[in-house]
């Protein structure tokens, strides 16, 4: 099973956002040092949910701030993105990082509205332009002239340069937050990035998208492999004891969703706009923002039982957030440390 860290840094401030910048350079640094298999960044805007705002740009830095882990997004926002631009950012990153690029794509947020508003861009069009961004990308990164004529760009070019590093193109995934997405992506014989899910959502859609590869004719081996390819996403915290994780997971765990609903409050309290219906008051918590389902914590013996679970679905990959929301980067780095020496083994496979 493949461990990695999700660079998700809450900058719960304007004047909070270089000191998170500079802590998560040094997070990711740390990351590669304990022999983790991947560094995952992610794209959201204007709410310093993710401090460093930009996976693209932020993946430039930690091609040369790293040596050896892969660096990947989780997932950039196709909809905010030009394609050419983004085809020819990605060219550059995967020479400056040797092969380690993983372009994990999506549509964009289905929650903060204002992420499109700040783009000018009607968030009703985002699973259109993804779809048509994503395909201009793939023809740009043949190398050769590229003329297209769409919905939503209209383009004309001799070449893309610098050519790709790695062919015939970096490796290229999609997130899929819902089982409808899922489906679409196993039904084109690609693995996907689950997001954060209950246990038992997480092994019934990993089930489905075998049955789904098997219709297409795949064998067993080739089933296994795809989804070996696959990742899901949890929140992750280890300390000596589970008493002294719970004291520090938890409470920065809810303050970390707490901070992610803020703006997305504002923004409908100021305009009445949200992409989704707002929960009403009191309302039971989704998945991914619930202690139960989306925060492992304990003691590395305690999490290394709370993640079997996940490796029995077959997922081949564990996205792990460590630092969750005000947490420290002390308290974030201790926690990385103990789940490289402790848990990895734990789980049964091989100390650093």
């Amino acid at each position: 099973m493949r461990f990695s860290n999700f660079l998700f840094p809450d900058s719960m401030s304007a004047a909070d956002d270089g000191r998170v910048i500079d802590e998560t350079l040094q997070e990711a640094r740390l990351t590669d040092a304990l022999g983790f298999d991947t560094i995952w960044l992610a794209e959201h805007h204007f709410d310093g949910i993710v401090a460093y705002v930009d996976p693209v740009a932020f993946a430039a830095a930690l091609a040369v701030a790293t040596t050896r882990a892969r660096i990947g997004f989780a997932v950039a926002q196709m909809a905010l993105h030009h394609p050419i631009r983004m085809a020819e950012q990605v060219a550059l990153i995967d020479h400056i990082s040797k092969g380690r690029l993983i372009v994990g794509l999506g549509r964009g947020t289905a929650y903060n509205i204002y992420d499109y508003q700040g783009y000018g861009i009607d968030h009703t069009e985002a699973q259109a332009r993804f779809e048509e961004a994503e395909a201009i990308m793939f023809e740009a990164w043949k190398g050769k002239p590229v003329e297209h004529h769409g919905r939503f760009f209209d383009l004309k070019l001799p070449e893309l340069r610098p050519a790709v590093f790695t062919k015939p193109h970096p490796y290229v995934i999609r997130a899929a937050a819902t089982e409808h997405g899922m489906l679409d992506i196993a039904r084109r014989g690609n693995p996907f990035m689950m997001n954060v899910q209950s246990n038992a959502v997480t092994a019934s859609r990993m089930e489905l998208y075998r049955q789904t590869l098997r219709g297409l004719g795949m064998d067993e081996a080739t089933v296994a492999a795809k989804a070996d390819e696959c990742w899901v996403w949890r929140n992750v915290f280890v300390a000596e004891t589970d008493a002294e994780a719970e004291r520090i997971a938890v409470p920065a765990f809810i303050a970390m969703h707490e901070h992610r609903v803020a703006m997305r409050k504002r923004i409908y309290a100021e305009q009445g706009a949200s992409i989704l219906p707002m929960p009403p008051e009191g309302a039971a918590q989704p998945a991914h923002a619930s202690v139960e389902h989306a925060l492992v914590y304990g003691s590395p013996a305690t999490v290394a039982e709370k993640l079997a679970p996940l490796r029995a679905s077959g997922v081949g990959g564990l996205i792990m957030q460590f630092r969750l929301g005000p947490m420290s980067y002390e308290q974030t780095a201790a926690s990385l440390a103990l789940f490289a020496d402790k848990v990895i083994p734990a789980m049964g496979q091989p100390a650093r």
